[in-house]
Parts: C-alpha cells; sequence; structure tokens
C-alpha cells in the first residue's frame, strides 16, 4: 500500500474483510496499530517483515540505497559497513505463496510441518542481503518545505543508523519456507532493469 493512501484505507480493507468472513489478513506492514485493528475484528494475521525491496530500492534513485545510476555516483551512509537487510519482489512472493500454500492446522500432535497456523499473529521475517543522521536532517528539511522525494531518503537512512540498523538476519526464516538463496549480481541486474520501468513515475526520485 502506497504510504501517501489515505489514512482509512487499510482499515476498511480489514473491515470488509471481517465481514466477508475472511480468516487471516496479511496487512501492510508500514500502517500503524494494525494487529490492535485486526484483532478488535476477531481476525488473525500473518505479516512479512523482508525489509526494503532490493531491486525496486536500487532503481529508486539516490534518495534511497544512494545509488545514482544516471550519473554513476554512490552516496554511502557513514562508512558503509552498517548491514541492512532487504529482499527482492521475487523472494517476497514466494515467501508470501509459500505461507499462504501451507496446511492450515497440523494433522495430529505427532505432526511437525509448517501450517498456516504456527504464523498466525506472528512476523514472517525475510532477509537478502546482509553521517546517515546528517542525511536523515536533510530529508526532514526536504519534506518540510514541500519536497516529497525527501520522504524517500528519510525512509531509507533511518534504517541505516549504526546504533539500530534493519538487519534482520538472526530472524530470517529463509530456509524455514524452503526458499532459494539468490544470486545478488542477478538482483543487481533485475535492479537496473527497473529504472527504465519507473522513469516518470513517483517511485523514481531524481534527489
Amino acid at each position: 500500500m502506497a504510504p501517501n493512501a489515505p489514512k482509512d484505507t487499510h482499515g476498511k480493507l480489514a473491515k470488509e474483510a471481517a465481514k466477508a468472513g475472511v480468516p487471516y489478513i496479511m496487512p501492510n506492514g508500514y500502517a500503524g496499530d494494525i494487529e490492535d485493528e485486526i484483532k478488535r475484528l476477531g481476525m488473525k494475521w500473518i505479516s512479512v517483515c523482508c525489509g526494503f525491496w532490493f531491486d525496486y530500492s536500487l532503481a529508486g534513485g539516490e534518495s534511497r540505497f544512494g545509488f545514482d545510476l544516471d550519473n554513476k555516483i554512490l552516496t554511502l551512509y557513514d562508512d558503509g559497513n552498517v548491514k541492512n537487510s532487504t529482499s527482492t519482489l521475487a523472494q517476497v512472493g514466494r515467501a508470501v505463496a509459500r505461507v499462504l500454500g501451507l496446511k492450515k492446522l497440523p494433522d495430529d500432535e505427532s505432526d511437525n510441518d509448517l501450517t498456516i497456523s504456527s504464523f498466525l499473529n506472528r512476523a514472517v521475517y525475510l532477509n537478502r542481503f546482509v553521517s546517515s543522521k546528517k542525511r536523515y536532517e536533510e530529508g526532514m528539511a526536504q519534506v518540510k518545505r514541500g519536497d516529497m522525494s525527501g520522504f524517500s531518503k528519510l525512509l531509507y537512512t533511518r534504517a541505516f543508523f549504526p546504533e539500530d540498523p534493519s538487519d534482520l538476519s538472526a530472524k530470517a526464516q529463509n530456509e524455514l519456507l524452503g526458499l532459494p538463496k539468490e544470486d545478488s549480481d542477478e538482483a543487481t541486474k533485475d535492479g537496473i532493469a527497473l529504472v527504465e520501468v519507473l522513469k516518470g513515475r513517483c517511485e523514481r526520485m531524481k534527489h
């Protein structure tokens, strides 16, 4: 769901899903108080925590991962050594398909196979690869001026704060779900190919 979607969009979707008898929902991971809202409706939730989409973010412009592919310039966050977990669009799609393709419940007490019930009201963690504060302040200043290209800079830079990076490696469940290991070179090629797709769209910021 887009960050600029109306604030009540997620709530409306959840309420309609509850009315339709949908037993569980995979909520928009960037919304506020999603768990409480879903619980009030008597539903269960499964959330996918995947970090930023690698290929999409690479193509999104310098304000995201710092890659200015047009001018062949790279901006590093601090010393460039802060680890951050990301996932490709394809890997996230595979994870969602694997989770929702599981059987709902174990066959009996001795059945140790993965089931949807084992993920209910829990997050599924994925990873792909393993002064930011000044850049964060620059993004904040842009947004305050009405320049929303600073929003991406804010969002991405915060994940690279050295004292609190968005590194999900220790929680990753890729192997548990049987997800394949991806090739970083191939993922990078996919990201570069996305540059043309995103040109002229708000997803690709110029600054």
